[in-house]
């Protein structure tokens, strides 16, 4: 698995030189959305570029994304899970057709983010595990000692599409902050 992650990541790098000689890093890796972005990550002490390899790994920055679990956006929130944000932010006037919405879905999805931070400590890896596999099967794990030694930490995460999705944004936040930095 190591081996694998290294591959990937060689791979990419490989692919972010080369756009940087050809001046296409933008292309790849580009900051979208930046006035929401901005505002939102700085009111919810996000990094930006987390949130945009959040956004690049969910929706690949189409708004009008829908997953084959129906969550919905820039930023991918389901129905189930806007309607607890919303209600969690008190907001008066949400309703499903606003998770279209660019605004809303990173004003909404910052919010989360941070919220999970709050939850894990900052923990990048429980945070991103927890927006994809929900918070109550990242506090599960980290309850069972064959996933969590300490109970604090992953060390193991069971459901493949959640280790893949945890790994790629990783690997996303690295070349943003190299590219932009």
């Amino acid at each position: 698995m190591k081996l694998r992650r290294l591959i990937t990541f060689l791979i990419l790098l490989i692919i972010i030189i080369l756009g940087v000689f050809f001046g296409v890093e933008k292309y790849i890796f580009p900051i979208k959305y930046e006035d929401y972005v901005m505002k939102y990550s700085e009111e919810y002490n996000l990094d930006p570029y987390f949130v945009l390899s959040v956004m690049k790994a969910e929706s690949n920055f189409d708004p009008n994304a829908k997953s084959n679990r129906n969550a919905v956006g820039l930023m991918q929130i389901t129905e189930e899970t806007g309607s607890d944000i919303a209600k969690w932010m008190s907001l008066k006037d949400y309703d499903e057709s606003k998770l279209y919405d660019e605004e809303y879905n990173i004003m909404m999805s910052c919010w989360y983010l941070n919220d999970l931070n709050k939850e894990f400590n900052n923990n990048e890896t429980l945070v991103l595990a927890a927006y994809n596999a929900g918070r109550g099967n990242v506090n599960e794990w980290l309850s069972n000692t064959e996933y969590s030694k300490d109970g604090e930490n992953l060390d193991y995460i069971p459901f493949a599409e959640t280790k893949k999705y945890v790994d790629k944004i990783e690997v996303y936040y690295k070349f943003y902050k190299f590219l932009y930095e």
